[in-house]
């Protein structure tokens, strides 16, 4: 499982709700960064979950383009707009077991709190960072928090001259 955060959103319109704010230039620069990452390790999901901000949304469909993946393989939810842990890992269990690679592309402070709960070290996931965890389970309904190991954590301003 994948925890993608949003890229940098814009800040530009303040009478736009929190819900409609587009991805600024940083974002626009970051998300495809970020995907091409993915692509560079091999990285490619079974499903994309993501939240329905537009912020959000739009960092989902650049990843998802980078990864040349079909429409049918990201899922927009309003569930994961600003959700808790105990909302995220809920999603998670209810997914299909025949889904192998799930990314998850959501916000903080949700997602800091997620990777807290299943163990990771992080204090705060950037704009547009990655956070992996392997689950050692034969079904999505078996995760739980103490059942997931670390993976790789990746975000726009660390380099891995390896995957560069």
């Amino acid at each position: 499982m994948l925890l993608i955060r949003h890229a940098k959103s814009s800040w530009e319109h303040p009478e736009l709700t929190d819900h409609e704010r587009p991805l600024a230039n940083r974002g626009l620069r970051d998300a495809p960064e970020m995907g091409t990452r993915l692509k560079k390790r091999g990285i490619y999901p079974d499903l994309i979950l993501t939240s329905d901000a537009v912020r959000a949304e739009h960092t989902a469909l650049i990843i998802a383009e980078r990864l040349a993946l079909p429409k049918d393989k990201l899922k927009t939810t309003s569930s994961l707009y600003h959700s808790s842990a105990t909302s995220m890992l809920s999603l998670v269990k209810n997914t299909s077991a025949s889904i192998h690679t799930l990314f998850l592309v959501g916000h903080n402070p949700g997602m800091n709190d997620l990777i807290d709960r299943l163990g990771g070290e992080n204090d705060n996931l950037p704009t547009a960072g990655l956070y992996g965890f392997i689950f050692p389970i034969n079904e999505w309904k078996e995760a739980s928090y103490g059942k997931a190991n670390f993976w790789f954590m990746d975000f726009p301003k660390l380099k891995f001259p390896d995957i560069l």
